[in-house]
């Protein structure tokens, strides 16, 4: 069956359709890992997305029990040059074909998935809809569609319920703002032997500090930061009061809360091959990043926070603390869940700041 992607700006990318049968609006991002795409689809930061696989060959290891990132796809569709027919791993389970089937991903096979990537990168992300023909009025309808409004009921819908994970033995215990949680955040805390509390984004303070938690991460998520300011008062309040980490989404709204602001990037960081520089080591490291969004530079002059990590190519900022205060952010994820283990130092560094204010917050 052939399927269509078709472009806000015009261009037309043809495939074969796999998984759910459905038109939708989008918005088409892109990502230059090899491996990882069962995390890349279940990630929550991909709500209302859309995954341009740049690997020539996706599904080859088929669909696990164990990889996901949470419990349903977060993306629209994914769009590959070719789809693995005989997939081949002893956790495989079922084909990435049936998987997007049965939980209703959009599947486009047979597309130049490099040359549409390239025009993603020279043009921008930007909006998109898939359907089953070209037919002229259903494309401007499915572009007339608020997307925005698209992407809140995506992500209300999807929200995670406040639980609690405790271990015996813990000896810290940490209370995580739930903003769109990756299920490998809360596995490095608990490989660590931390407790954990999630707490809806919507939460309070008192709430939160009535499970008497050691520190506060903020977790990552989708979407623009800026329609999160509900958050900043509570974000103010806890990183007054615990040590705090905030990771990618988290880093974002810890910095606006702060101060800074954030500006849309053309393409955004999609992969886990992106170099990173720790200014306070002096050392390079390779990260996993998937976001859209990022903390503008120059607007962190009249603030309270400083940069920490910078991107080695773009010199974006990477990450940021806050001085005189036991909080600090960074953009790409130390879960690294797909990606490389470089930046896993920086839960080791939030225990430390934990251990050093136990009794003192």
């Amino acid at each position: 069956m052939a399927r269509y992607l078709v472009l806000e700006n015009g261009s037309i990318y043809q495939g074969q359709g796999f998984g759910a049968e459905k038109e939708l609006l989008t918005e088409v991002v892109f990502s230059t890992g090899m491996t990882g795409y069962q995390e890349t689809m279940t990630d929550p930061s991909y709500y209302g997305q859309s995954m341009v696989f740049t690997y020539p060959l996706i599904g080859n290891y088929g669909i696990n029990l164990d990889d996901n990132e949470a419990d349903d796809p977060a993306v629209d569709a994914i769009i590959v040059k070719e789809l693995a027919r005989r997939p081949s791993n002893f956790r495989s389970v079922m084909s990435l074909a049936d998987y997007a089937e049965q939980n209703g991903v959009v599947g486009i096979q047979g597309v130049d998935t490099r040359k549409l990537a390239k025009e993603i990168r020279e043009q921008g992300s930007m909006k998109a809809v898939l359907v089953d023909d070209l037919n002229q009025q259903r494309i401007d309808e499915l572009f007339a569609q608020d997307y925005e409004d698209i992407l809140r009921t995506r992500r209300a819908e999807q929200q995670q319920a406040v639980a609690q994970l405790d271990k015996k033995d813990a000896q810290l215990h940490v209370a995580l703002i739930d903003f769109g949680m990756k299920n490998s955040i809360l596995k490095a805390l608990e490989r660590r032997g931390i407790a954990v509390t999630l707490f809806d984004a919507d939460t309070d303070f008192e709430t939160v500090a009535a499970s008497n938690p050691d520190g506060v991460l903020l977790s990552n998520g989708p979407g623009n930061p800026t329609e999160y300011a509900f958050a900043y008062p509570l974000i103010r309040k806890l990183q007054d009061a615990y040590p705090l980490l905030g990771i990618c989404l988290g880093h974002q709204l810890f910095a606006l809360a702060n101060g800074a602001t954030t500006y849309k990037m053309k393409f955004g960081y999609r992969g886990f091959n992106h170099a990173v520089w720790d200014i306070d080591q002096q050392a390079k490291h390779f990260t996993s990043q998937n976001h859209g969004y990022a903390v503008a530079a120059d607007s962190l002059i009249n603030t309270d926070l400083e940069i920490t990590h910078e991107e080695i190519n773009a010199r974006s900022v990477e990450g940021v603390r806050l001085k005189n205060k036991r909080a600090f952010s960074v953009q790409f994820h130390p879960d690294a869940c797909p990606g490389p283990h470089d930046s896993e130092y920086i839960f080791d560094n939030f225990i430390t700041m934990m251990k050093e204010g136990v009794g003192n917050a």
